[in-house]
Formats: C-alpha cells, sequence, structure tokens
C-alpha cells in the first residue's frame, strides 16, 4: 500500500483529525452556572468594558484560523473549499503538535476577493490570528494586504511567508558551508507565485544578493507591461541587469538556485552551468524540479527539496507553529518583516557552524525545538517593535 492509498485509508478510520475538548468540568449544577448562565454574563461585561480582556478570559489567546478558499491546495490547484478540508484539518493538527496551539479549519466557498476578505474580518474577533492556507496568486496577494488593514490580529499567508523563512533559514547555513559571500550571491528563483515571491523579498531584506525571477514566459522584466501587478513590483526590485530569456539564461554562473514551480524543469546541463558549489533548492512536491542525485551528480554542492525522504527537508512546519505560539504569547497586532527574519535566523541558529554538513544544513521537521525557539525569537522582536500588546 503506497502512501496515498494508506493516508486515504488513515482517514476514513478517524474520521477528522482534529476534535474539541472541553477545558471546563460541568459536572455539576454548581459547574453549569459558572461556566454557562448565569455566571458567563460577568467576563461578558468585563470584555465589553475592556476588549483586550478577551484574551485573558476566553480561548482567544491560543486560538487561530486556518482559512483557505481551496484555490492553490498542494500541488493539486484549485479544488475548492470542500476538497481542501483534509488539508486544513492536518495543518490544524501539527499547530497543536508542535506548538500546542488550538486551530480551527475554515474554509470559505468563495473565489471574490471582497468576498473572502469580509468573511474573514468578520470573523476575526474569534481568534488570536489569522493562517492563510492555499488561496491562489495574485488574489493571496491582495486579500492578505486588505485583512492586514482591516483586522486587529496577526494575519499571515503560510504559503508565502512561512516558505520563504525556512529557504531563508537553509539558505544561511547553505552560504555558510560553502563560504560564498553574504550581499555577492546571484540567485535565481524558477515560480513567481505567492510562495516565489514571497522568498525574493525576505532575500533581498536580508541581503544574500541580486535576484533573478522566472516564470513560465521567462525571466521577469521590468519593461515587460504584460505582466500582473504582483509580478510587476517584483520586478522592479530585481533582475538588475534586464536580463531577458529563458531560464537556461538565468542559471548560468548563478550561485543559487530555488525552485518553487514545476517537475523536472532543471536540466543536469543547467547545474553546471551555475557557479561552483552551487546551492541547489529544488522544492517542487512531490517532483522537485531536478531529483537530488541529478543535482548533485552535475556538481551541486548543496541540495535542498520538500519531500522527507532526502536530507535538507524544507518544510512550512519549522516556521509557522513558532511563529503563531509567539505571536499569541505576546497578543501581537501583525507580523512584522522584522519577525520574519527574526523567525528564519532563530531556525538557522539551530544547527550549530561546526555541525552543518551538505547534507544537514536545516534542522528536522520533527525537532521539538523549534517552535519555543522561533516562538522567543518572534515575540522579542514583536515586543521590540512595539506591535505587542505587552
Amino acid at each position: 500500500m503506497d502512501v496515498f492509498e494508506e493516508s486515504l485509508k488513515r482517514h476514513y478510520d478517524l474520521q477528522g483529525k482534529i476534535e474539541v475538548v472541553s477545558r471546563a468540568s460541568i459536572e455539576s449544577m454548581e459547574d453549569l452556572a459558572l461556566a454557562y448562565s448565569p455566571g458567563v454574563a460577568q467576563p461578558c461585561r468585563v470584555i465589553d468594558q475592556d476588549p483586550d480582556q478577551s484574551y485573558a478570559l476566553t480561548r482567544r489567546q491560543h486560538l487561530v484560523a486556518v482559512v483557505t478558499n481551496g484555490t492553490a491546495v498542494l500541488g493539486l490547484g484549485n479544488i475548492g473549499p470542500l476538497a481542501a478540508m483534509p488539508v486544513m484539518e492536518g495543518k490544524c493538527a501539527l499547530f497543536k503538535r508542535f506548538a500546542d496551539v488550538d486551530a480551527f479549519p475554515i474554509c470559505v466557498d468563495s473565489e471574490d476577493v471582497d468576498e473572502v476578505v469580509d468573511t474573514i474580518a468578520r470573523i476575526s474577533k474569534s481568534f488570536g490570528g489569522i493562517n492563510l492556507e492555499d488561496i491562489a496568486a495574485p488574489a493571496c496577494f491582495e486579500i492578505e494586504e486588505k485583512l492586514k488593514a482591516r483586522c486587529d490580529v496577526p494575519v499571515f499567508h503560510d504559503d508565502q511567508h512561512g516558505t520563504a523563512i525556512v529557504v531563508a533559514a537553509a539558505l544561511l547555513n547553505a552560504v555558510k558551508l560553502t563560504h560564498k559571500t553574504m550581499g555577492q550571491l546571484k540567485l535565481v528563483i524558477n515560480g513567481a507565485g505567492a510562495a516565489g515571491i514571497a522568498i525574493a523579498k525576505l532575500l533581498l531584506q536580508m541581503g544574500f544578493g541580486q535576484i533573478i525571477m522566472v516564470d513560465r514566459q521567462g525571466i521577469l522584466n521590468r519593461e515587460d507591461t504584460h505582466l500582473d501587478s504582483a509580478k510587476q513590483a517584483i520586478a522592479q526590485v530585481t533582475n538588475p541587469e534586464g536580463l531577458t530569456g529563458d531560464l537556461s539564461v538565468a542559471i548560468k554562473g548563478a550561485d543559487v538556485f530555488i525552485g518553487v514551480s514545476a517537475p523536472k524543469v532543471v536540466s543536469q546541463a543547467m547545474i553546471r552551468s551555475m557557479n561552483d558549489q552551487a546551492i541547489v533548492f529544488a522544492m517542487a512536491n512531490p517532483v522537485p524540479e531536478i531529483m537530488p542525485e541529478d543535482a548533485l551528480e552535475a556538481g551541486a554542492a548543496i541540495v535542498g527539496t520538500g519531500r522527507s525522504d532526502y536530507p535538507n527537508q524544507i518544510n512550512n512546519v519549522l516556521a509557522f507553529p513558532g511563529i503563531f505560539k509567539g505571536v499569541l504569547a505576546v497578543r501581537a497586532r501583525e507580523v512584522t518583516d522584522g519577525m520574519k527574519e527574526s523567525a528564519a535566523r532563530a531556525i538557522a541558529s539551530l544547527i550549530p557552524e561546526e555541525d552543518l554538513k551538505a547534507e544537514a544544513i536545516i534542522v528536522n521537521a520533527l525537532d521539538d525545538r523549534v517552535a519555543d525557539v522561533v516562538a522567543k525569537a518572534v515575540a522579542d522582536q514583536a515586543i521590540k517593535e512595539g506591535v505587542s500588546r505587552h
């Protein structure tokens, strides 16, 4: 039985991966009066006078909404909100396992940006944070920005920022191991959707070097008037030499290749055209842009993928549980760029420089240290930037 058949059987057996467990014991009339009517009226009155008390008097400080409209689910594409539910439940199970955060799956039946935004904004006061998931670009950018303007809790699109944070963490360690120079790297990102653009923004912010973005039509160029608004914006700060052409042109002489695109689009010849000590993160799932063994044979020094059956798995589970644990702990209003960078550096720090190896530049996804280290880094940065309620 392969993993897909086994997973289907497990889902039939479980009939859902999460459940609600009451924290209040209700075994007597007194318990009933305290947990519900009439006693519950008093915490309601307190919150009415001071809304911030909702964090202390309800579960809000430990609750995250995991929200999708099902338009970009894993490698399945636009399968709709109902079929996306198993993924959202899985995400909620990961929140609980790695950060002891309670999360609820919410699947919105709309592809209209304003309808999605309005739905999430209207329920946001039930939660301490909003995790957007599997929403297609370019709508995901607009949805996130509009929600950040309307909500007083952090809104975080994991497909964008979680991916970017873990890529940055792995790349920090890969750069150390290969003795490359920060600020002087040439990086190529293949895939200019939600993840690719977020990765580019974070790597530019952290000063890795110059970036060239490539999509299905070729290298993104600021002179191209056919790009959507998100691609136009990232084209203004990438490809400073104004290159044109396809991926084979972009990757020549590159130090780093990052793939968030499609299977088998990178050849061994492309890897051979990169600089010495090339770093290759081929993250298309389940089949990467180039198989690790092929990249290594072609001369890559370090290879990472999104897969668990190869070394250096670049997995979002290293980021989002700790990020939300941190923002909830200090009741943060948002997740800032500085908090994302702090999270990346925290993840990278879990492997001391003397322990770095080509097959070990990023910690294992099941490493129980990660969430707490990330949470502390994010919480400290939130306080430093003045976006916490503490």
